[in-house]
């Protein structure tokens, strides 16, 4: 459809920088959407622009450089493949101006921030883009994208002629310092004299870019006191572990080429790096990253399971290497991936194995990957049963057909992961599965009316032990849309069948998320939630109950922006016929930001976590029958909210369209100075429980 609004660009270069210059027209210029923010803090719910540069002309993955009106940056990296991430960070400058009938935006980037190869004169991909939200959400390029592709990066366009661009020899040092003292009276006794305590350290990173294709990091004793905080997610009648983003600088380089089918690559699992040592990048025409370091310990292990997983204390350190290498075959991909933990007084886990993708044509993708596994557990009985020095071995597979089209949209996707097998460096918190999944739908483009994409679903889903016992059968039909107010619907009642122990339960409820932009002032208000009959899992019995989770972003300026997260879950059980409240579970937090510019903000965090139980209703000997005692259960909980775990992610949408940047939703937290944060927990544990 042609473009509602004009916008113009201009490109150049010098022997040190690409430019990029806008002209982006708005009739109306009181209705742009340009709050301030920190960096990579540009949601689809605002007016932003930019480039998104394939300097490898591999059609295949790009760099997006983008920034709004008041020049607020915002850059990440895309693949076709595994999506977009907007952890990765960068060194460009912007300059923005709002005029009366249009936004100007000037981008001047260094070439020793991007990566190419040797040819001269260069040819890169190039996409040109623009994003404006009104009524109706319009995102606007440079060149065609046909509705129903499989790919984004894959229609960009291509500039030609890059001749005598410098090739490497940029270096960054940054040293840190910290001094921290603190004191508390001697037994806890107040008003006694306080016993201070002094602590100082420091460390240092390095980053070494020898040519253009290539990039070598190295800390000693990282700092990460700058990432910000996790937000809370609520861990009750959880059977799996949660999974939480990572944030640290130094494992963001070539995070990409991590991303795989199975998920052998978590690096939260490095919980306190020693040191740490990387490098970045091709090498006759071969993308890789390999990536060592001294782990110091502390957190937890996943220990997985068919039906459950928990957790076991790392009380040891490690010594970590992971490396990836892929090389582009036409349209798609082949690689390798190695991942290797080896602990200190004996044990290791070792994973191996190939993962591709291939794209006969432009509408089907087919993507598989295999692993083996091989692991020594560590001799430490007390903390883990299984940690006895026992030997496993194991694979992982993993197959998936897509094909997509401008109305048909389809998958088929299998995964066999054997009983022994074990990622320790990855999160893969459930093993001993065979698992099927089949999704269809169909695409409507109405012309007029609320919503422009409507688009009917349905998944077929079933997980079966290695034992052929029936653990998940799900049929859930469904409806998404998306329309006015950058607006996204999905209503999805779900028809379940799910093993707990030896019973087999069958319940259904409603899943639905809803999504929207309404104005300047109330940027995003996201609601996820899920209705109706459920399962307790501790005791092993039916019951009903809700999961809501409600966000929202308010600006009352364009200089102050308000986060609000809240979750509430509730299970309500029947024992004896008469009927009661299990648990509810509570999540809230604040996070205000004042931005001076776009270069200096102040953050205030303020976070509260609540669970109240009630210890009459839990049942004698259910739990015990399926080898978790009620008490444990409560503590792994107690783990998660105390300790922020990884864990299991929920289940991706019924079809996974090739979006554009922003995609009308939100991009990940961004990174930042946390000035002052406040975490506040409070709940009532159940301190008896009848063994």
């Amino acid at each position: 459809m042609p473009a509602p609004v004009a916008s113009r660009a201009w490109l150049t270069y010098d022997d040190r920088y690409f430019y990029a210059a806008f002209e982006f027209s708005e009739p109306d210029i009181k209705s742009l959407r340009a709050p301030f923010g920190d960096h990579d803090n540009l949601s689809g719910d605002t007016d932003y622009g930019g480039v998104i540069l394939d300097t490898r002309n591999e059609a295949k993955g790009a760099i997006l450089m983008l920034a709004n009106p008041h020049n607020i940056q915002y850059d990440a990296i895309t693949n076709d493949a595994s999506g977009e991430d907007s952890s990765f960070d960068l060194y460009w400058d912007s300059a923005a101006r709002i005029g009366k009938d249009a936004w100007y935006l000037e981008m001047r980037i260094p070439f020793s921030s991007l990566r190419y190869g040797a040819a001269d004169p260069q040819t890169w991909g190039i996409l040109l883009y623009r994003n404006r939200p009104r009524q109706f959400h319009t995102q606007m390029f440079n060149v065609k994208l046909p509705r129903g592709s499989s790919c984004f990066i894959c229609h960009e366009g291509k500039i030609s002629g890059l001749a005598g661009l410098p090739h490497g020899g940029h270096y960054v040092f940054a040293p840190y310092g910290t001094v921290k003292r603190d004191g508390q009276p001697p037994g806890g006794v107040a008003g006694a004299p306080l016993a201070s305590h002094t602590k100082v350290d420091g460390g240092l990173d390095v980053k070494w870019i020898p040519t253009a294709s290539t990039a070598f990091d190295a800390t000693v004793n990282p700092d990460f006191s700058q990432v910000e905080s996790d937000v809370a997610q609520i861990s009750a009648n959880q059977r799996f572990a949660l999974f939480y983003p990572e944030k640290r600088p130094f494992f963001l380089e070539g995070l990409d080429l991590f991303s795989t089918p199975i998920q052998a690559v978590y690096t939260r699992q490095v919980t306190a790096p020693r040191w740490g040592a990387r490098a970045t990048g091709e090498l006759a025409g071969t993308a890789y990253t390999l990536l060592a370091a001294e782990d110091r310990g502390g957190g937890s292990v996943i220990i997985p399971g068919p039906q459950s997983s928990h957790f076991a204390n790392q009380d040891f350190s490690s010594r970590v290497v992971i490396g990836r290498a892929r090389r582009d075959l036409g349209s798609g991909f082949a690689s390798f991936l190695l991942t290797d933990r080896e602990i200190a007084g004996g044990g290791f886990n070792r994973v191996a194995g190939p993962d591709f993708q291939w794209r006969p044509n432009g509408a089907d993708r087919i993507t598989g990957q295999l692993l083996l596994s091989q692991t020594r557990t560590p001799d430490l009985p007390a903390l883990d049963a299984e940690w006895d020095g026992r030997e496993l071995r194991s694979h992982a597979l993993y197959l998936q057909w897509a094909r997509t089209t401008r109305h048909f949209d389809g998958s088929l996707t299998y995964r066999d992961i054997g009983d022994d097998f074990r990622a320790d460096l990855g999160f893969l918190p459930q093993v001993g599965v065979r698992d099927g999944r089949a999704a269809g739908g169909y695409t409507l483009y109405p012309e007029s009316g609320p919503f422009r994409n409507v688009h009917p679903y349905t998944v077929l889903h079933e997980i079966d032990g290695t034992n052929g016992d029936l653990l998940l059968r799900q049929v859930a039909p469904g409806i998404e849309a998306q329309g006015f107010w950058s607006s996204y619907i999905d209503l999805e009642p779900r028809f379940e069948s799910i093993r707990v122990g030896d019973r087999l339960f069958q319940y259904h409820y409603l899943a639905t998320v809803v999504q929207m932009s309404p104005s300047r002032a109330i940027g995003q208000v996201s609601l996820n939630a899920t209705f109706g009959q459920a399962v307790d899992f501790d005791n092993a019995r039916p019951g009903h109950g809700a999961q809501i989770t409600l966000s929202t972003v308010l600006r009352p300026t364009d200089h102050l922006e308000l986060v609000l997260n809240g979750g509430r879950q509730w299970l309500d059980v029947s024992p004896g016929g008469v009927s009661g409240r299990l648990f509810t579970a509570q999540v809230a937090r604040v996070k205000a930001t004042y931005t001076f510019s776009a270069r200096t903000f102040l953050r205030l965090i303020a976070q509260k976590v609540r669970l109240d139980r009630d210890p009459a209703l839990h049942l004698r000997g259910d739990a015990a029958r399926r080898g978790l005692h009620p008490l444990r259960a409560l503590r792994l909980q107690d783990q998660l909210a105390d300790r922020a775990l990884p864990g299991l992610r929920r289940r991706p949408p019924a079809r996974r369209r090739a979006r554009p940047p922003g995609g009308g939703r939100p991009p990940a937290l961004p990174q930042g100075v946390v000035l002052l944060s406040a975490v506040e927990s409070a709940g009532r544990r159940c301190e008896e429980i009848d063994r």
